[in-house]
Formats: C-alpha cells, structure tokens, sequence
C-alpha cells in the first residue's frame, strides 16, 4: 500500500476517534490500531499528534485558497467574483464537512507554531475577500462607504458559522444555502449598478425588488 494511502488511512481514522471522543481523548497507539498501521507508519507521515490535527486544517484551509485564487482569476467583475470566492468557501463546508467540525472544536489544543502557520493562511485568505471588496467599491459595483474590513469580517463570520447548523441530508443543498448567503451579503453591499449586475446573472434569489 502507498504512503499516501496510508497518510489518508490515518486521517480519516483520526477525524472518526476526534469526533467521538476529543482530541485529548485519544491517542496515537489507538489511531494505529484503528487505522490497520503501525506507529512508524504513523510517524513517518506525521511528527505528532499536534502535527495530524494540523494537517486537518491545513487539508481545507489549502483547498479554499486555492479556489477562491482561481475565482478571483478567473470572473469578469467583482460581483461575479465575490460571489464565485464564496461559493468556494462554502462548498468546502460540504466537501470537508468532517474536517471542519473536528477542526474547529479541537484546534484550540494547537501549539503556537502550529496556530502561526494558520493564522498566515487565513490572512491570506481574507486580503482576497479584502481585494475584491476594494475592486468593487473602486468600479462602482459596491458602496464606497462601506468598510472593507467589517465587510470582509461580516462575510467570514457569516460562512464560518455554517459548520454549526449545516448538514448533508438538510432540506437544502449547500448550492442553495450560498444563494441565501449571496443575497444577503450582496443587497447589502451593492450599488444600484451592483444591483443590476447581479440581477442580470441571478446571483439574488426571485421574487424580490429593492
């Protein structure tokens, strides 16, 4: 079997033991008997422990950056743009459902260094949504008076709470859900050139006029 199949043999074991019982709950011993390995297999894909649970974070925190790059790239305006870079970050709600939860309620355990190395990459994260906030204001798509920064901080928490109530098997689809998020956020952003953009592409849910 290859290291990367035992690298995600490992991972997957450890979300299943962190979600039932906790990260301190559990040990390397009990992840390698689980995971049919053995702790070198273990330790030759990740230093410690602290390192797996990086790795969680560290799976989705890349998958988001890299879409949300690649929606900035890639749409015509910033509306099509902000929109495209949070459909990224809510789909890996879906994608990496698991990853998330356990992250979230375990990852206060981190060592610093490990807590630094996150921190970068979510700043990185934010100076997008920072940038594409400025795009608009600047062509006229969003309010000039708006803050970029409560702005970007609004639509963070927003997502960022999803891991909470979401579930798979809901009655709406995580598609859906980011329609609801992007009119909200977009009705209270946009100008009335704003408006008519996304209008045109049916980035807001029907059946309602500003």
């Amino acid at each position: 079997m290859s290291k990367q199949s035992i690298k995600e043999r490992i991972l997957e074991t450890a979300l299943d033991l962190f979600q039932q019982k906790g990260y301190h709950g559990v040990s390397v011993d009990e992840i390698v008997e689980q995971a049919g390995t053995s702790k070198g297999g273990f330790y030759h894909n990740f230093k410690s422990k602290d390192a797996l649970l990086y790795e969680i974070h560290n799976v989705f925190i890349s998958y988001v950056l890299q879409q949300t790059k690649e929606a900035y790239d890639g749409c015509d305006n910033p509306i099509e743009k902000l929109c495209d870079m949070l459909y990224s970050f809510t789909n890996v709600f879906d994608i990496y459902n698991r990853h998330i939860i356990v992250f979230y309620e375990e990852g206060t355990y981190l060592p610093p260094d490990y807590k630094l190395i996150i921190k970068e990459k979510r700043s990185e994260y934010r100076k997008l949504i920072e940038q594409v906030i400025e795009d608009g204001k600047k062509t006229g798509y969003f309010r000039k008076e708006i803050s970029t920064t409560i702005t970007t901080m609004a639509i963070i928490g927003l997502v960022n709470w999803t891991y909470k109530w979401y579930r798979q098997n809901g009655s709406l689809t995580m598609e859906q859900i980011t329609l609801y998020f992007n009119d909200l956020i977009l009705r209270g952003i946009v100008t009335p050139k704003g408006y008519e953009e996304a209008s045109s592409h049916q980035l807001l849910l029907q059946g309602y006029q500003n």
